[in-house]
């Protein structure tokens, strides 16, 4: 087999392959000869049909099944013995595929680019800490009750944070709007479910009142056909309801899995797992800040095939999401632009993170690997049948390995950064870090913003 490869431009790479004409004559004839043990063709006994009758009959269609195989089967020993390492599936141009001549193809694709990984040492990152006050499991409690809470009939005006169930018909220039109109729906005031002025504007009404308001929508809005028009919504109030909150009592921590001991019991338990939110959200704002420094310090080409795919990964995510609130959404609807910053963006942290395992020789260490599943085990009635299920499905086993090697990463690079700690309140350090480039959709045309 002869090969030459040519640089073209960046990671992209043509091979030439052109695989001996006796070698593809072999294999068709092997393959015909296989054949002819099991056609049977009027006028012959099956296994008798003469060979030469079965190449006539068959040998286009065998030569072109051989030599689709073997151009494949010659491109990977090809690459491997130009210690080559493809990004994607390569793109074939068969260059002859004369009978008698040499199999001649051109493949041509990306590498994976080599990486520099910067200087760990010189990486400077903050660690964020709290102090969990009596004030702060005071707050969890409450949000706790809230999760809890019910809803009541209120024989009085709307006020926020009630639930009201209204009627509404949006109009613009007098006309009905697509996804403007509803029926029977609930709204709790002050949600920010609904385009600025909706819920405000029906705070002080009474179940019954009928009326109309005035809005507009923001600019910004979704829908550029309804993205700063000044419509009408005309609604009829229901029903008022205001929160039910349950009492502290023991049935309230029997909910929470606490059967003995108590508020003291129920406290503890509530601390515990603060201290657990507040370990896991430091850690991965400590990962985050680790991750911009890494795309920022790195400065790599990125294989157009590994994007792609991840694009595909991402829209999936997406479609999945949006099928989950009830909406028929088209691949289509979702364009590559969408996701390709956050894409290329994942891409190289592989190719980074990839860079550290293989320079470093990690692997997944078995004891993380347990405790992993021990503590994911943790919170499900029978812990000992998950962790032997975990263990007895090696897809799933591999997915906690990749997370636990993740993590070893990140601890190296930790190891070797220079961790500046910072306490901050609590509620500060477990709120979610907003996303820079965060893309949101909505249901096409209502007023929900």
């Amino acid at each position: 087999m002869q090969v030459s490869v040519e640089t073209t431009q960046g990671l992209e790479r043509k091979m030439t392959i052109a695989v001996p004409s006796e070698k593809v004559d072999s294999a068709v004839n092997t393959r015909l000869q296989e054949a002819a043990r099991n056609v049977k063709l009027n006028g012959f006994r099956k296994g008798k049909v003469p060979f030469k009758v079965i190449k006539s009959k068959f040998g286009a269609g065998v030569r072109q099944e051989v030599v689709g195989e073997l151009m494949s089967q010659s491109f990977y020993e090809a690459i491997d013995q130009e210690s080559l390492k493809p990004a994607g599936q390569p793109s074939i141009d068969p260059k002859n595929l004369n009978e008698g001549e040499d199999l001649e193809f051109v493949a041509t694709f990306q590498v994976y680019p080599e990486i520099t990984l910067p200087d760990f040492s010189k990486n400077e990152v903050q660690r964020l800490n709290a102090d969990i006050s009596e004030a702060d499991i005071d707050e969890m409690i409450e949000t706790l009750r809230k999760q809890k809470q019910s809803w009541e009939p209120a024989e009085r005006a709307a006020a926020a944070q009630d639930m009201v169930n209204i009627d509404y018909a949006g109009s613009l220039d007098g006309e009905a709007f697509e996804g403007g109109t509803a029926q029977g729906t609930n709204l709790v005031l002050g949600s920010e479910r609904m385009i600025p002025g909706f819920e405000s504007g029906i705070e002080g009404k009474s179940a019954g009142d009928v009326f109309t308001l005035d809005l507009e929508f923001p600019e910004e809005y979704h829908n550029k056909e309804l993205s700063g028009k000044k419509v009408a919504f005309e609604i009829t109030l229901n029903t008022v309801s205001e929160q039910a909150l349950p009492a502290i009592d023991e049935e309230f921590y029997k909910s929470f899995g606490v059967e003995e001991g108590g508020l003291e019991a129920f406290r503890e338990e509530v601390t515990s797992n603060m201290r657990r939110e507040l370990k896991t959200a430091s850690r991965n704002k400590l990962k985050n800040k680790i991750m911009d420094s890494l795309v920022d310090s790195v400065d790599a080409e990125i294989p157009d095939a590994l994007v792609s795919a991840e694009i595909g990964q991402l829209r999936q995510q997406a479609l999945q999401q949006f099928g989950g609130g009830g909406q028929n959404i088209d691949a289509s609807m979702l364009p590559d632009e969408l996701f390709k910053e956050q894409a290329a963006r994942r891409v190289l942290l592989g190719l980074v993170l990839g860079e550290v395992i293989q320079q470093q020789e990690l692997k997944a260490d078995p004891t993380k690997v347990r405790e992993a599943i021990e503590e994911l085990a943790a919170t499900y009635e029978s812990p000992d049948e998950v962790i032997n299920w975990y263990y007895g499905n090696q897809e799933q086993l591999a997915t906690i390995e990749s997370n636990v090697l993740e993590d070893q990463v990140f601890d190296y690079i930790i190891e070797q950064s220079t961790v500046i700690e910072k306490t901050l309140p609590y509620q500060e350090v477990i709120q979610p870090e907003p996303k820079a480039s965060e893309e949101t959709a909505g249901e096409d045309s209502k007023a929900e913003a």
